[in-house]
């Protein structure tokens, strides 16, 4: 039996993302050419691959069982074409701290299964830093919090943001409450500042970290409070917004920029997409929404 690559491809795209829709955006073709390749795939096969129901999306027993396999042979053919072009090419990736968690090892993973010509250059660091390291050609792609009103950028997914302590972390009336930042330009940080100012909550900076895993250090430790992403809490911490009544923060979306625009890189950013979405960790928790104060609350907080 000889299988298709661009019907393997297809149903790989549908697998993971669960949605035809979405799989004909992230392989640049349309929701009828991928019907139409998956069904090829599953006539060849002999079997259903994917349930398709008006509500939902999913693989069949059979889809399950060839899910991993597909994954195999799609990487080797990639593998084989990459052998044919000795030409190593550099991909400049700048990941924001506070956007990458257990993705990232994945999100390289497929990178180097795509193309294994390609040498990867990564950077993390805030996404304000990476928005102006990519807007002077310093990055060929980003994958960062979208800031400002900018609205350039494939959209990756929402998330979501919590005010976090330390299971003992104290917070008295009568004091700023304590704050641990990754630096004074970090989008996060204005937005929790701004987020305390707005509702007359005093606040004092007691930690400056170089990058998000220092401040997630330093709130696990105790020392202050912070925001975090729901689903990149430091382990062991807690969400804090209704213990100590601080005001709900606005949620964001993690976006994916890029200008480049030939075949490959264009092949390896969808690559980088379908991964990112695909392996995104749920949050760990739910933000619980604060209830609302006159002024400050009495006693501790």
């Amino acid at each position: 039996m000889t299988l298709d690559v661009d019907a393997v491809k297809a149903f790989l795209a549908v697998a993971e993302l669960r949605s035809f829709t979405r799989a004909a955006e992230a392989l640049g073709s349309t929701q009828g050419a991928i019907s139409v390749k998956l069904k090829r795939l599953e006539e060849r096969i002999g079997e259903k691959l994917i349930e398709r129901t008006p509500r939902l999306v999913r693989l069949s027993a059979r889809g399950a069982v060839f899910l991993e396999p597909a994954r195999e042979l799609l990487a080797a053919h990639d593998r084989a074409a990459a052998s044919l072009t000795a030409v190593r090419r550099r991909f400049r990736l700048g990941i924001a701290t506070h956007v990458g968690g257990a993705e990232v090892p994945t999100l390289l993973a497929r990178l180097a299964a795509h193309d294994p010509a390609l040498t990867i250059e990564m950077r993390l660091d805030d996404s304000r830093d990476l928005l102006d390291a990519f807007d002077r050609g310093d990055l060929d792609a980003a994958i960062i919090r979208r800031e400002d009103d900018r609205r350039d950028g494939e959209v990756l997914a929402p998330d979501h943001y919590g005010w976090y302590a330390a299971p003992d972390f104290v917070y008295r009336a009568d004091e700023p409450l304590r704050l641990a930042a990754s630096s004074p330009s970090c989008g996060i940080r204005n937005i929790a500042t701004a987020a305390l100012d707005a509702v007359g909550i005093p606040w004092a900076e007691v930690f400056l970290g170089c990058g998000s895993f220092a401040v997630a250090e330093a709130v696990s430790a105790g020392l202050a409070a912070s925001v975090f992403s729901c689903r990149l809490a430091p382990p062991g911490t807690i969400e804090v917004s209704r213990k100590f009544g601080l005001p709900p923060l606005p949620p964001s979306q993690i976006v994916l920029l890029s200008t480049l625009s030939d075949p490959q890189s264009r092949e390896a950013l969808r690559t980088l997409a379908m991964a990112f979405r695909e392996h995104r960790p749920p949050p760990a928790a739910n933000v619980a929404r604060p209830r609302f104060r006159n002024s400050r609350m009495a006693g501790q907080r």
